[in-house]
C-alpha cells in the first residue's frame, strides 16, 4: 500500500549537482550519487495512481508505481528485478531519458511537481551496479544465431534478450568500441563509460559475441553473413546529420555537431587509457573549442552537449542559437495538455555552466576571415508559422547583426540512417525519412529484422530499447523458439506501416 500523504509531506527534490568549477575542469558526471534517505522520500510522493499515466508516458512500460513503492519500504532487491522487467539498461535510461513519464505523471495536473522518476530509477541501477551485474545463467543452446549490426542500446537490448534465450549472438560494430551512439557521442559527464563497460562484461558472460572494428558491408558482406547467421537484426542508427545550404557553409570551422563530439569522447577516452591524443577530425583536421568563440545552431540535447564539452575545452565564449522563440518555463495546458509531452524552456546542466541562449534567430550568413575560414555568424530575428504543414520563416527587418565565430557546430537534427553498402547488399531501401520500414513482424525482408534509430528515426534512448526487445521477441519466433520473449506491449512501439 502506497502512501497517499507522501506527495503532501514531501517536496520534489533533486541530488545538488556538483559545484560548476569543479565539474568543468573534469569531465565526470554532473550528478553525484543521491543519498538514500533523498531517493526514498522522492520515491514516497508516488501514489500509485489508480491509473498510472507514467505506463503511458514510458515507451518500455515500465512498473514505475511498482518499483517506486519498493523503494520506499526499503525492499531494493525487489526494485532492481522489477525496474530490469521490462529494461535492460536503466543506468543508460535513468542518465539520458528526458523522462517522458514524468511529464505524464498525475502529480504534475495543474502545474504540479512529478515524481523524480528518473532518479530513482538511476539510484535502483546503481545500487544493482555497485552490487555487481550478475550474468543470468545460460540456456542450452538453440542452435540458431543471430546477427546484429550496431552495438547502441537497441542492438544491445535486442542481443541480450536473444542470449537469454539460447540463441548465439553476434554483434558486428564498426567502430572501435561497442556502445554505438552512447560510447562517443555522449560526454563523460553524461554518461561515464564504466557503466557501459560494465554492462558488456554482464552480455560478454551470457554468451554474447562481439566482432569491432567491422563495417558490415565492406568487410563482410551481406552474404557471408546471412550464411554465417540465421536471422540479421539491423540496429545501425541515425547518424546523418542534418545540414544547412546557407551561405559561407564551407567555411574551416564550420563542423557537424557529432564531429565536435566524437572527437572530444575520443581524447576522453585515450586520457582515461593513459594514451595522449588531440580532437581531430577523421582527416587528422584538429576541431576543439580551446580559446574559440564558439557558436552553436540548435536548442536540443545535442546542441546542450556540445555545450557542454565547449565549457570544459576552454571556450572564450559560448551562443547557442535556437530558432523558435524561448518556450514557457510552465507547461501551457491550452497548447499542450496534460499528459502529453509538453513545449517549456528545457535548461540542462551545461547551461548552468555558462554560454549565452539567443533564441528567435537564424544564420544569415557564415562570414568569412578573407583565408576561407570563419571568423563570425551573421544572425536575424525571425519568426516562425506552420503554413500546411511547413515551416515559414520570415527574418524580421533592421535586427541583423554578427557574432564573433572561430567554431561553429550544427546541432539541428539528424536526417536518418546512412546510405551504405549493407542496404543494397540486402534489398533494404531507406524511405522518404531516410529509415528503415519494417512490417508487423518487424521484418525489412527475410530474415532481415530492423530496430532502434534505424527503423524510426533519431528517437530517444527508450525507444532504442523497447525496439531492441520487441524486434528480439520477433526474432526469437522467427527462429521457432518456444515461448514468448518479453517485450513492451505499449501500442507506439509497434512498428510503423509499411
Amino acid at each position: 500500500m502506497p502512501d497517499p500523504n507522501g506527495f503532501l509531506r514531501y517536496p520534489r527534490q533533486l541530488p545538488a549537482r556538483r559545484p560548476v568549477p569543479v565539474r568543468i575542469s573534469d569531465w565526470r558526471e554532473v550528478y553525484p550519487p543521491a543519498g538514500e534517505e533523498l531517493i526514498r522520500e522522492q520515491a514516497t510522493r508516488c501514489m500509485d495512481c489508480g491509473i498510472p499515466f507514467c505506463h503511458d508516458g514510458c515507451p518500455l512500460g515500465n512498473r514505475i508505481p511498482d518499483w517506486n513503492d519498493l523503494v520506499r519500504t526499503g525492499n531494493w532487491d525487489a526494485a532492481v528485478e522489477s525496474l530490469h522487467a521490462t529494461n535492460n539498461f536503466p543506468e543508460f535510461t535513468g542518465r539520458l531519458c528526458p523522462a517522458p513519464c514524468e511529464a505524464a505523471c498525475v502529480l504534475g495536473i495543474a502545474g504540479g511537481d512529478p515524481v523524480t522518476i528518473k532518479q530513482v530509477e538511476v539510484e535502483i541501477a546503481d545500487a544493482a551496479a555497485a552490487r555487481g551485474l550478475t550474468p543470468r545463467p545460460v540456456p542450452p543452446p538453440s542452435g540458431r544465431s543471430v546477427a546484429v549490426v550496431g552495438s547502441g542500446p537497441a542492438g544491445l537490448a535486442a542481443a541480450q534478450q536473444l542470449a537469454r534465450a539460447g540463441h548465439a549472438v553476434t554483434v558486428y560494430e564498426r567502430d572501435d568500441a561497442l556502445g554505438g551512439l552512447m560510447r562517443y557521442g555522449i560526454p563523460d559527464f553524461k554518461l561515464e563509460k564504466r557503466h557501459i563497460d560494465a554492462r558488456l562484461a554482464q552480455l560478454a558472460a551470457e554468451g554474447v559475441e562481439f566482432r569491432t572494428g567491422v563495417d558490415v558491408g565492406v568487410d563482410v558482406t551481406a552474404e557471408q553473413l546471412r550464411a554465417r547467421h540465421d536471422a540479421v537484426l539491423l540496429a545501425c542508427g541515425a547518424l546523418q546529420g542534418r545540414d544547412t545550404d546557407t551561405p559561407g557553409r564551407q567555411l574551416r570551422g564550420v563542423h557537424q555537431a557529432m564531429a565536435h563530439l566524437v572527437a572530444a569522447n575520443r581524447v576522453v577516452a585515450a586520457a582515461g587509457a593513459g594514451r595522449p591524443a588531440l580532437a581531430t577530425l577523421a582527416d587528422g583536421t584538429p576541431i576543439d573549442a580551446a580559446g574559440k568563440h564558439v557558436v552553436i545552431i540548435g536548442g536540443g540535447d545535442t546542441a546542450a552537449d556540445c555545450l557542454g564539452v565547449a565549457h570544459r575545452q576552454g571556450a572564450a565564449g559560448v551562443h547557442q542559437l535556437d530558432l523558435y522563440p524561448r518556450p514557457p518555463r510552465g507547461r501551457d495546458e491550452a497548447r499542450d495538455p496534460w499528459p502529453t509531452w509538453p513545449w517549456i524552456l528545457r535548461e540542462y546542466a551545461a547551461h548552468e555552466e555558462g554560454g549565452e541562449r539567443v533564441f528567435a534567430v537564424a544564420v544569415q550568413e557564415f562570414v568569412d576571415d578573407g583565408t576561407g575560414a570563419v571568423r563570425a555568424v551573421r544572425i536575424a530575428e525571425v519568426t516562425v508559422e506552420k503554413r500546411d504543414g511547413q515551416r515559414i520563416l520570415t527574418v524580421v527587418p533592421g535586427t541583423e547583426r554578427e557574432l564573433p565565430a572561430d567554431l561553429v557546430l550544427l546541432a539541428i537534427g539528424f536526417e536518418g540512417t546512412e546510405e551504405q553498402p549493407l542496404l543494397t547488399q540486402l534489398g533494404v531501401a531507406r524511405n522518404a525519412r531516410s529509415a528503415i520500414d519494417a512490417g508487423p513482424d518487424w521484418q525489412a525482408a527475410d530474415g532481415v529484422f530492423v530496430a532502434g534509430d534505424m527503423h524510426r528515426g533519431a528517437s530517444l534512448i527508450v525507444w532504442a530499447i523497447a525496439e531492441g526487445r520487441a524486434a528480439a521477441a520477433a526474432i526469437h519466433t522467427y527462429l521457432g523458439g518456444t515461448g514468448a520473449l518479453p517485450a513492451p506491449v505499449h501500442p507506439a512501439t509497434r512498428p510503423l506501416a509499411v
